[in-house]
C-alpha cells in the first residue's frame, strides 16, 4: 500500500491508471466546439418536454416509430413554413411542437379538449 494525500493507494490500481488510456480524448477532427455542438443539433430530430412525456403516459398514447417519423417531417415542413410553435396532428394524437427547439410541448388525445391556443400554424402528418 503507497499513502498519498493521507490516503492508502492499492499500488496496482495506480499502475492500472498509469498504463490505462486516457479518460478524455481528443478526437474531434480538428472540429471546433461550435462545429460538434452544431452537428449534435443536427442529429437531433425531435424530443420530448417532460410535460408531453407525462401526457403521453397518463393518457395511455404510444407514438410507433412511423408516426414519430411523421412528426418529423411534420416538424420539418413546418419549419420551412416559418411557423414557430405549431399543431402536428397524427392520427388521433394532436402534439403541440416549439419548432424552433424540434420539441414536443404537449400531447392530446382524440377525447380531450379541441381547442388550441398559442399556435401559430398546424401541419397534419
Amino acid at each position: 500500500m503507497t499513502i498519498i494525500n493521507n490516503n492508502l493507494i492499492n499500488p496496482n490500481l495506480v499502475n492500472k491508471f498509469k498504463k490505462s488510456e486516457p479518460l478524455c480524448s481528443n478526437n474531434t477532427n480538428n472540429k471546433t466546439f461550435k462545429e460538434i455542438l452544431e452537428n449534435k443539433a443536427e442529429e437531433r430530430n425531435v424530443s420530448f418536454s417532460k410535460h408531453a412525456s407525462m401526457r403521453l403516459s397518463s393518457r395511455n398514447l404510444q407514438l410507433s416509430n412511423s408516426q414519430i417519423k411523421r412528426v418529423e417531417n411534420g416538424i420539418k415542413r413546418a419549419e420551412e413554413k416559418g411557423i414557430k410553435d405549431s399543431l402536428v396532428l397524427v392520427d388521433n394524437i394532436a402534439l403541440l411542437v416549439n419548432i424552433k427547439n424540434k420539441t414536443v410541448v404537449t400531447a392530446i388525445d382524440n377525447n380531450s379538449e379541441k381547442v388550441y391556443t398559442n399556435i401559430d400554424g398546424a401541419v397534419i402528418v
